[in-house]
């Protein structure tokens, strides 16, 4: 599917090799269950619902979350449909599906019966979050405000980011900036707009876009908190980054980041902008509570590793093979 492929080479691996189907074609086949489907492997495991079809190789799927079912509305009408449709078929071929957390593998049993092939894998943080020699120099050049709040978000409607900023218009809310990173998604999430209808000075919230791995560092090393308001998740990883980085959270009460989160981060109701001002305005003017969620978040953090989630994945991949040979 991608032309350039040396970013899936790995030492000791063979490949990677492409498929004989451009990018779309690819699609359209797969999505109506044909095409070709990579051959001389012992398994296949797709990281999305984008996944072939299953014919003798043993197939592992992995869907990050239950969105397409549970808050369809907060995707467009062809994307949640394409995923529900997918995802009936990979329900009925895979041997098993990987899920980030268990509270996907409860909401998807739901909606796919799958219950018994479910299996959770955790996510974990990148060594390449860990802050920079020179952060002194990228926070200026970032030109990063001595007091602020950062969300990290894709701007799209599950993001809740419209709850963040009336949240900040409040009257109980504190006057902080917020930072927010993340790249443009789709629901025409205009922050200006939200700014202006919220009655908000224009400069109290700044769109930082995406940014590198090191200035994200750095951005969560100097917020006073991470704020993550989503109306769903799968997982959340921006949450585990700023426990990392020992940034104090807080977080929606979506069952994923409930779950991620351990008791770690101060919990708010989703939809709630009131309570979200309040839950703000306690922290910010709380040394104590900061110090307190600085150290549940890094104890938590501690808990999910890449290498933890790898070893994981290849038991299950020698489980699911062992199961198809008895077959």
């Amino acid at each position: 599917m991608h032309r350039q492929r040396q970013a899936a080479a790995v030492d000791g691996v063979l490949g990677p090799r492409a498929l004989p189907l451009p990018r779309r074609a690819l699609i359209a086949a797969w999505d109506a269950g044909i095409g070709p489907t990579p051959g001389r492997v012992d398994l296949v495991h797709a990281p999305t619902l984008l996944a072939p079809p299953r014919r003798g190789t043993p197939l592992v799927v992995t869907i990050h979350d239950a969105v397409p079912w549970t808050h369809p509305q907060t995707l467009t009408a062809r994307g949640a449909a394409w995923h529900r449709r997918v995802g009936e078929r990979v329900a009925r071929e895979a041997d098993a599906i990987v899920v980030p957390t268990q509270a996907v593998a409860d909401e998807l049993s739901e909606f796919l019966d799958i219950a018994a092939r479910i299996h959770v894998v955790g996510l974990g943080v990148s060594s390449d979050l860990d802050l920079p020699d020179d952060h002194e120099r990228r926070a200026a050049d970032l030109q990063l405000p001595p007091e602020y709040l950062i969300s990290v978000a894709t701007l799209e409607p599950r993001k809740g980011l419209d709850v963040l900023i009336a949240a900040l218009a409040h009257p109980s809310a504190p006057r902080i900036p917020l930072l927010i990173v993340g790249q443009r998604g789709w629901g025409g999430i205009d922050l200006a707009s939200l700014v202006q209808a919220a009655k908000l000075p224009a400069d109290q919230v700044r769109e930082l876009g995406r940014i590198g791995d090191a200035d994200l560092a750095v951005v969560l090393d100097r917020a006073a908190a991470l704020v993550m308001p989503s109306r769903s998740e799968g997982f959340g990883i921006p949450l585990l980054e700023a426990f990392a980085a020992g940034t104090p959270v807080i977080h929606s009460d979506a069952p994923a980041l409930v779950e991620v989160a351990g008791g770690a981060g101060l919990l708010v109701a989703r939809e709630h902008p009131r309570l979200l001002a309040e839950a703000i305005r306690g922290l910010i003017e709380d040394p104590s509570a900061q110090r307190r969620l600085r150290a549940r978040g890094l104890v938590r953090a501690a808990d999910f590793s890449w290498d933890e989630s790898a070893a994981r994945l290849w038991q299950l991949y020698d489980e699911v093979v062992a199961t198809a040979a008895r077959r």
